[in-house]
This record gives C-alpha cells, structure tokens and sequence, in this order.
C-alpha cells in the first residue's frame, strides 16, 4: 500500500512538473514588459484622419514606434526593418498592426503621414494628435521627446526615445523592442505572443 502511494504521488509530481513547463512565460529576445502599469492607450487621429484608440486593434498584436517622418536616420530604419518582419512573419503578419506616431505634429500633417507611412507597408498606420495630445500620449508611454533647434524656426530636429513597445492581442503591453536589434529578434518574438 505504501509503494502504491509512493508511485501514485510520484506520478503527480511529474504530471505537475510537466504542466509547468507547459505554462512557463515565453523566453522574449527583446525587453518583457509583462503587467506594467503604463502605456495604457491612446487617442489620436489615423492618416485617413478617423480617430483611434489602442482598443481599436484588439484581437491583433500591436507594434508602436514613436518618431517623426523627418527623423534622417532611427525613424525610416525603424519602418523598414518593421517591413522586414510583416514580410519573414508571412500569413501571420494580418495578425500584427504597426502604428506610427509622430512627435511632430506641426510638420507632419495627416497629408504628410498618408504619403510616409504606408510606403513602408500599405498595412501600417500613421498617428497624429495636437501637440497637447502628443505630449499626453508621450507621457502615457514615457517616451523622451525634445525638440532641437536648428538654423531656421522650421529646420529642426526631434530627439526621441528608439524603440517600439508590442501589446498583444489582448491590448497589453509585453515588450519594448530596442533600436538597432534587426528583424530577427522581433519575428522570434511576435510568432511568440502570436
């Protein structure tokens, strides 16, 4: 009776240990940001200029990159390399929704945004708000802003934070992809959260 008890707690120890494995957290390549308590929405105006909300994309993974469509460097590589991973991700890519919000709201008009942000991928979408609104919503996401003189009121440039957050199909946030990484670690990722 004692080596049937033993066998049979033994047996549930192992059933155990194997649903653990089954519900342990996925292993992200880029910064998990699981249950943090910022970055909880948004409401800006899209490039067709219908208003937007974070909810509106709930049941799709959500890429949100901060930036500005004269950025001469982070903001087009950024977009690219966003390219390149709704390209590698296949079929899946329907289930991922890249969103551009600019920081620079004076310059980059829905017009401006209807013309930078699809020709990347015609699936993408580019976000505007007043300046008010922009600073709220850079607040929201603490993402670092700051406008930088240059040699006229109109030529200037916009330091900002480089990186993209990821929220999953629930409107969670879960990663912040760091600048620079190349598509790999973020396709690694999204097939994760997909």
């Amino acid at each position: 009776m004692k080596k049937l008890l033993s066998l049979a707690l033994l047996a549930g120890a192992l059933l155990l240990a194997g649903c653990d494995k089954l519900s342990s957290p996925p292993a992200f390549k880029n910064t998990d940001l699981t249950g943090l308590d910022y970055a909880r929405g948004f409401s800006l105006t899209d490039h067709t200029g219908k208003a937007r909300t974070l909810a509106d994309f709930r049941g799709k993974l959500v890429v949100l990159f901060f930036g500005y469509t004269q950025c001469p460097d982070v903001c087009p590589t950024t977009m690219a390399e966003m390219a390149a991973v709704m390209k590698e991700l296949g079929p899946s890519s329907n289930d991922v929704q890249v969103l551009f919000v600019t920081l620079d709201p004076e310059r980059d008009t829905q017009e401006v945004l209807a013309h930078y942000v699809p020709a990347f991928d015609k699936r993408f979408i580019g976000l505007r708000g007043t300046p008010e609104q922009t600073a709220q919503t850079a607040k929201e996401f603490k993402v670092f802003v700051a406008k930088v003189a240059g040699s006229t009121p109109d030529n200037y440039t916009v330091d900002h934070t480089a990186g993209s957050y990821v929220f999953d199909k629930d409107g969670r946030i879960r990663l912040f992809v760091r600048h620079g990484g190349g598509p790999a670690p973020i396709v690694h990722d999204l097939r994760q959260l997909l």
